[in-house]
């Protein structure tokens, strides 16, 4: 019997994991699609913000 028990508790310990790993490879996929619509509504509207560099002191400022 403890062999099956453990054998058991392997493979819900897999499906555990499997589910964990799809669960975070979807979150990551929907953040991901957030971000790039950000990234394309405020292309859109022009707020993009672009760095310049200053002559002087060499940091980045936005411009």
């Amino acid at each position: 019997m403890p062999p099956f028990v453990a054998f058991a508790g392997v493979l819900g310990g897999l499906a555990v994991v499997r589910w964990a790993y799809k669960t975070a490879l979807r979150i990551n996929e929907e953040l991901e699609e957030m971000r790039l619509s950000r990234v394309a509504e405020a292309a859109h509207m022009g707020n993009i913000q672009t760095l310049k560099r200053d002559p002087v002191t060499g940091a980045y400022r936005p411009g």
